[in-house]
């Protein structure tokens, strides 16, 4: 069979234009350049009835007008297998993190292969992250989505980093992480890379990056392939598996990007038609089924602190549970920093958390919305003038909110072998406790950074 050829006809940005010869290729095929070794496009769009867009995936300083294109007939497709376990790679199957080069017999593609999706399940089984003020306040469905929104610095990447470590020690090997860096920092991949090897966990996690200083194409394809290795873990290898993506809005800002370059007419916010749609794309793949889950972690940066954003609300759809970080709870020193009283999860209900935790959540989550307005009262004339039983509420919501504070393993070098790991019971006993009075006489700061009410002791 004679390979599909064409030549490039035009060349914006990280977008080219292929004019076709013969027969039109299909989406996601790729072409590579006669004369240009290791240069590659993937097909992405029509563009005219004779031509297609493609995504350069590669530096396109090698491309030129007229140069002859051969399509591959192939996908951009992974290496898999065991020698993926504590190793971080590209979107091209290739080892970042300075060790030895892997050696693979089998590839799958980053794109969607679902062969029995009649077998998904509807999760209803809590995971528990051992970090206090999540598993109390947004209780995480194993198999299900939870996204940590936030600004740049309130902190979402170490509470991800925290949740690997704590989930994939208490699990073991039943479970097996995925970690996909999305348009972050090389530095944060590094730091995470160190922080996953000093607690023991790496071995645990398979990590594909496709950091800031790649061209929107790579990160675009970034967010397939950790969805990809993904499915393979589930599906093939036959485990339970711990997705972790930072971030989602980098994501969907690649796809801003290439959408400008192609001159697609932009939605809402300038964002391009098809952000819903390539949303849809990625988080449906992750499922579970009646053998094996998938739980999904993603940060989502919120530009401006400004959670109404279009590419921050395409994600909403998709999560069981929303936690949003506070820079307000970040500089008043509350690590982490979150805002329960914006922060909700489809879990809570007292058929899947049990009809006493159920009940310590309203409580605490009432008295912590009454302190919102005792706050305002206390700031103009004073603490001491409200009424003695205002004051018990706004006393008992400064206990809450300190006791939910906590130290992460991931975040100090002097903690590296200390656990910091809170069962969810323990927390619904010390909550049980503070809500019936037993620390009313405790000043509320001894209460910060400590893991149970045990701990109040060595203060």
């Amino acid at each position: 069979m004679l390979k599909q050829k064409g030549t490039i006809s035009k060349i914006k940005g990280h977008i080219v234009e292929v004019e076709y010869y013969d027969d039109p290729p299909k989406r996601y095929d790729l072409y590579t350049v006669d004369g240009a070794d290791g240069a590659l496009m993937e097909v992405y769009a029509s563009s005219s009835p004779t031509s297609v867009y493609c995504l350069a995936l590669t530096p396109t300083n090698v491309y030129a007008r007229g140069a002859e294109v051969v399509n591959t007939g192939k996908t951009l497709s992974l290496p898999v297998g065991k020698q993926l376990y504590g190793r971080a790679i590209n979107v091209f199957g290739e080892p970042i993190d300075g060790k030895q080069d892997l050696d693979f017999t089998h590839h799958v593609s980053i794109f969607a292969s679902n062969t029995n999706p009649q077998n998904i399940i509807v999760p209803s089984e809590i995971l528990e992250t051992g970090i206090k003020v999540l598993d109390f306040f947004t209780p995480l469905l194993k198999g299900g989505k939870i996204g940590l929104f936030g600004g740049a610095g309130v902190g979402k990447t170490v509470l991800l980093t925290e949740i690997i470590h704590n989930v994939s020690t208490q699990q073991g090997e039943s479970h097996m992480s995925v970690f996909t860096g999305i348009g972050e920092r090389s530095r944060e991949g590094q730091e995470l890379l160190e922080s996953l090897e000093s607690t023991g966990v790496l071995p645990q996690v398979a990590l594909v990056f496709g950091e800031m200083s790649q061209n929107p194409a790579v990160r675009y394809r970034t967010g397939y392939a950790g969805v990809a290795l993904a499915e393979y873990f589930r599906d093939i290898e036959q485990k339970n598996v711990l997705v972790f993506i930072d971030n989602m809005y980098r994501f969907a800002q690649a796809g801003y990007e290439l959408g400008t370059l192609m001159s697609q007419i932009p939605s809402e916010g300038g964002y391009p038609p098809t952000l819903s749609s390539d949303m849809a794309e990625l988080h449906e793949r992750l499922y579970s089924t009646s053998e094996n889950s998938v739980t999904t972690f993603e940060t989502v940066y919120v530009p401006s602190d400004d959670i109404t954003d279009p590419g921050v609300q395409a994600v909403l759809p998709y999560l069981d549970a929303r936690v949003v970080l506070s820079r307000w709870i970040y500089q008043e020193g509350h690590f982490p920093a979150i805002d329960t009283l914006a922060s909700n999860s489809s879990a809570l209900n007292p058929d899947v958390i049990g009809a006493k935790h159920y009940e310590c959540y309203l409580q605490a989550q009432k008295i912590v919305k009454e302190a919102v307005n005792l706050d305002k009262i206390a700031s103009l004339i004073g603490e001491a003038e409200l009424s003695k039983d205002n004051q018990k509420i706004y006393k008992r919501a400064k206990i809450i909110k300190n006791y939910m504070t906590q130290p992460f393993v991931t975040a100090s070098g002097d903690n590296a072998n200390k656990s910091t790991y809170v069962p969810l019971k323990n927390t619904i006993a010390d909550i049980e406790s503070i809500l019936n009075g037993d620390h009313d006489q405790t000043p509320p700061e001894t209460f910060k950074n400590i893991l149970t009410l045990t701990d109040l002791s060595k203060k």
